[in-house]
């Protein structure tokens, strides 16, 4: 059916949507054929629209919203998807931030050190850094008598949370960050990635502007009423 070809899709993955609740009920004919209209054919591609700039599940939840006639609910999860976006950017201006902080910093030793070495290193108290622990900001190994051990890469760690505490971040977002750095390997292979990083962001915006366009169009052809042209048949 022409619903489908338009998108690459099939008759199946059109009816699993409208199972889905992702576009609304088609009514049928007499002999059990789906009778699909524009508001369908509209309703997909805001669907579709949806996917590249707040994915699946969130994609899933404003199309059933909006056909559930709880559009306040709809756009409650555009903003969500519209405040995600900026914490990753925010997190990624942090990151690139502490990376020039840390990468121009004298080379480090490369000792393993005791919680109260790195507390003295850092001028806060050993309190401090087991909160930031628990946080899951830190996650230094233990000896055999269970004490906290700091590699290196947890001191560096250590030294990246001190930095964007004092610049006023959340532990949660801090978190964040130095699982960005730790996942990366080292500051500098993170840094090598932060151009690919803030490209991605870009592109998450620029597609929640067409989404939000689709969105638009959709909602105004619900409210005209304008629901029978371009009638198709499809069977059960």
């Amino acid at each position: 059916m022409d619903l489908a070809r338009e998108h690459g899709l099939t008759a199946q993955a059109v009816r699993n949507y409208e199972q889905r609740g992702v576009l609304p009920p088609a009514s049928r004919t007499a002999s059990g054929y789906r009778i699909y209209t524009d508001l369908h054919a509209r309703a997909l591609r805001a669907f579709l629209a949806q996917l590249p700039a707040h994915g699946y599940a969130t994609g899933s939840t404003i199309l059933r919203s909006i056909n559930d006639n709880q559009v306040d609910d709809a756009l409650r999860a555009v903003d969500r998807s519209h405040a995600l976006l900026l914490r990753d950017r925010e997190t990624l201006d942090a990151v690139s931030a502490a990376i020039g902080l840390l990468t121009s910093s004298p080379v480090r030793s490369e000792q393993v050190l005791p919680v109260s070495a790195v507390a003295r290193r850092l001028g806060v108290s050993p309190a401090t850094l087991r909160k930031w622990e628990r946080a899951g900001i830190l996650v230094p190994p233990r000896d055999r008598a269970g004490y906290r051990l700091y590699r290196p890469d947890d001191v560096r760690d250590a030294e990246l949370a001190h930095l964007l505490r004092r610049g006023g971040y959340l532990l949660g977002h801090i978190a964040t960050v130095v699982s960005q750095v730790r996942g990366a390997g080292s500051v500098e292979a993170l840094a090598a990635s932060l151009a690919g990083w803030r490209d991605r962001l870009t592109d998450r915006g620029r597609a929640m502007l067409f989404a939000a366009a689709a969105l638009n169009e959709y909602l105004r052809f619900r409210e005209s009423g304008a629901t029978e042209p371009g009638r198709q048949r499809v069977p059960r």
